[in-house]
């Protein structure tokens, strides 16, 4: 039987690579696990930063658009990512820690039932910091010793992702139809969707809202890619959503993994993407991220593509 078991990684707009490499990575204390280019226009970085590996369901990944405008925020879009930590001593920590870097933040509050501390990225990107409080992660996590984080509250991956639609319904029935996730809470304006009872991790939740569609710009999310284990369920599921009467709008090798590309009622890019063969394919785990990966496609263009790079570090 076909299963989604949960996010894979998730995929916005940065306007300044370095700005963004220092607040992930220096602020955050995520690993940059991969530092390549859009495969699709090789002109721009694409960043990823995870755990020790960037482990499925880890992975935030962003473009750089040097000349992205802002975002006008709508509906019709991926509004909110949550980042699950270990505790509610962690939710302290994290207090104390965004002050030190001057990060405007909430008081430590909720996000639905579960507690929390709202904060933006530099580009203005929504997230969320929430209190994962013991429940069941993927066993494959793996926090990254040298982080700049304590290792006691570290960002251990992905939690609930926020998608903001004109029609709920709609939505509903294409997460729980097509992709079958469980819904653990509805209203007349919000759901919440899980792969797993009991779990953050890999949960979506869908919130109703009239008004104009968002304009993406600086900050705003591209697609949310979610999990199958291998090729060949890639393949089963590219027929699924035919069969449910949706187009595939893209198929890629990216090397790391396989993907298929879909768009969801409202427009919202959907990926569904394979857990392996992984960053570590042609990447020692201890030097990961640490200098510009391609794929074997775009190596024989490697000096061409480093000459329009500006260096981040």
């Amino acid at each position: 039987m076909l299963k989604i078991t949960g996010h894979h990684h998730i995929s916005m707009i940065t306007k300044n690579a370095h700005e963004n490499h220092q607040f992930y990575h220096h602020i955050l204390g995520l690993r940059r696990v991969k530092k390549t280019v859009n495969q699709d226009d090789p002109s721009m970085y694409h960043l990823f930063y995870g755990d020790l590996t960037g482990s499925p369901g880890t992975g935030l990944t962003f473009f750089e658009l040097a000349h992205a405008g802002r975002t006008h925020r709508g509906t019709d879009a991926i509004t909110r990512i949550g980042l699950l930590i270990p505790s509610f001593d962690s939710l302290m920590y994290w207090e104390n820690r965004l002050d030190e870097f001057q990060i405007e933040h909430s008081e430590i509050t909720t996000y639905g039932d579960t507690d929390a501390i709202y904060f933006e990225d530099p580009d203005g990107l929504r997230l969320v910091l929430l209190n994962n409080q013991d429940k069941p992660i993927p066993q494959e996590w793996t926090k990254w010793q040298d982080s700049s984080v304590e290792m006691a509250h570290q960002i251990l991956g992905m939690g609930p992702v926020e998608l903001t639609v004109s029609s709920l319904e709609n939505a509903v029935k294409t997460i729980v139809q097509l992709f079958g996730y469980k819904e653990r809470s509805k209203t007349e304006t919000e759901a919440v969707f899980q792969v797993e009872e009991d779990q953050l991790q890999g949960q979506i939740i869908i919130v109703e809202q009239e008004g104009p569609k968002e304009k993406p710009g600086r900050g705003s999310v591209h697609h949310l890619a979610i999990r199958v284990n291998d090729k060949e369920e890639l393949e089963q599921w590219e027929q699924r959503i035919k069969d449910f009467g949706f187009p595939i709008i893209k198929k890629a090798d990216r090397y790391y993994f396989s993907s298929i590309y879909m768009k969801e009622t409202h427009g919202i890019i959907v990926e569904l993407a394979t857990d392996g063969p992984g960053f570590t394919v042609d990447t020692a785990v201890e030097d990961l991220g640490t200098h510009l990966d391609l794929p074997p496609f775009l190596e024989e263009r490697r000096q061409e593509i480093e000459e329009k790079l500006t260096p981040i570090e």
